[in-house]
């Protein structure tokens, strides 16, 4: 299950790969403005030696195995302006096989009940953005999967609703009627009705975000039927005299310590190949609720299972005694934080 803005971070910058491949073939100009738009969108990493620490040296995309974070930032004007004002809304963690041609996709709830170094106690894994930014928010990941993070992409909700308005809207089908914010978290701003039609960037949003009527696994669900529709719309012949527009969507709301030649790296991989394999990945666990503060408290087992899945994707070394014995995990011991806001 890929979850909220976990999804919405993939499909940006899955589209931006695809730009950078056809903008050579198409027109110059598309390429040229796919160049400018990464020098825009790139940041410095400021992590030691550009990498993670867990790496012995950095990575090059064009020969090694890889990881990369997306995460999806509940930013817009009514929530500030500051980097620290903002929460991870969801996290994938994507690893990459160059030799299998295949991609793992790791959804991380935002509410997983987790360590967060940079403030030492249990929290919710969205509130690692918060209480530090970008580099706090990868060390809570490395931390929860012992996993290096090589690249990062950040994106929030206006560069999404851009995108999809800029491709002219997608095709889509509705489960049920509902009514949900938009993107400026206007109540019930969004109002849908059953069945199949074409959406706008703010109603595609709603969507993504609904789980009012069902779960997070339906909405999942919904997520990658999402994904889907954009690819479809974007590969479409029509689409191609509206690239420059979803560029410059894309430009206007996203980071990330990609450069040009890392995303060209990546293109060959994730878009021209005939067999790529994306396999996707979801942490059980269950509901807690300490304080009648909501969490979700994440299955050990089912996490260390997964973590050396994404290791010999990548080819790490797996340990059977890797996994959590520490206790603190489980009973809501250290709870603090951003508490309330869910």
């Amino acid at each position: 299950m890929i979850s909220k803005k976990g999804f919405i971070t993939f499909s940006i910058i899955f589209v931006l790969f695809f730009m950078i491949g056809v903008g050579g073939g198409y027109a110059l100009s598309v390429y040229n403005n796919v160049n400018k738009t990464v020098e825009k969108i790139h940041v410095e990493d400021t992590r030691e030696e550009n990498k993670s620490v867990l790496r012995e040296k950095p990575v090059d995309p064009k020969m090694d195995d890889t990881t990369i974070l997306l995460m999806g930032i509940d930013e817009n004007e009514k929530r500030g302006k500051k980097e620290s004002e903002f929460r991870t809304d969801a996290l994938i963690f994507a690893t990459v096989n160059t030799d299998d041609e295949s991609v793992k996709l790791l959804s991380i709830p935002r509410d997983s009940y987790v360590y967060l170094p940079v403030v030492d106690k249990m929290d919710k894994i969205n509130h690692a953005h918060a209480f530090g930014g970008t580099e706090a928010t990868i060390e809570a990941v490395e931390g929860l999967l012992n996993i290096p993070v090589d690249y990062y992409a950040k994106i929030d909700f206006h560069a999404f609703v851009d995108v999809v308005n800029a491709m002219g809207g997608i095709d889509i089908e509705v489960p049920y009627e509902f009514k949900e914010s938009d993107s400026d978290d206007k109540k019930d701003a969004i109002h849908l009705m059953e069945g199949k039609q074409k959406l706008n960037g703010e109603e595609t949003l709603a969507l993504a975000r609904t789980r009012k009527k069902d779960s997070d696994m339906e909405r999942g669900k919904r997520q990658l039927e999402i994904i889907d529709a954009m690819f479809d719309k974007v590969t479409a012949s029509s689409s191609v005299l509206k690239y420059n527009h979803i560029i410059d969507a894309i430009g206007d709301n996203t980071s990330t310590n990609m450069s040009f030649d890392d995303m060209k790296s990546y293109f060959s991989l994730l878009v021209k190949s005939k067999d790529l394999k994306v396999d996707k990945l979801s942490l059980g666990g269950i509901d807690y609720q300490p304080n009648k503060v909501y969490y979700w408290k994440l299955d050990e087992d089912e996490l260390h299972n997964i973590t050396n899945e994404l290791k010999r994707h990548i080819g790490l070394e797996t340990s059977d005694t890797e996994g959590s014995d520490d206790d603190t995990t489980l009973t809501g011991e250290g709870i603090g934080g951003v508490q309330g806001v869910q």
